[in-house]
């Protein structure tokens, strides 16, 4: 667990220090939009929507595996 909160650690500070050095503003094109925002935002946004997407399919194999030893432990008993 220790290993693992380093290296996280680790990524956020490499992270931190792309978004500091990159701050200029960058065009975002989806669909019919078209936005400008600096850079930053659009890291930070990036970042999150990677960390939240992962958390979720994450719990989800979680929850997938949790009931297959649920059905085994029941056909057991």
């Amino acid at each position: 667990m220790r290993v693992k909160v380093i290296i996280i650690s680790i990524i956020l500070f490499l992270f931190l220090i792309i978004i500091l050095q990159n701050t200029q503003p960058v065009s975002l094109t989806l669909l019919a939009w078209n936005i400008t925002l600096p850079f930053i935002v659009m890291l930070f946004a990036t970042l999150i929507i990677g960390l939240v997407s992962g958390m979720v399919l994450s719990s989800l194999a979680f929850r997938k595996k949790r009931k297959s030893i649920i059905k085994v432990e029941t056909r057991k008993s």
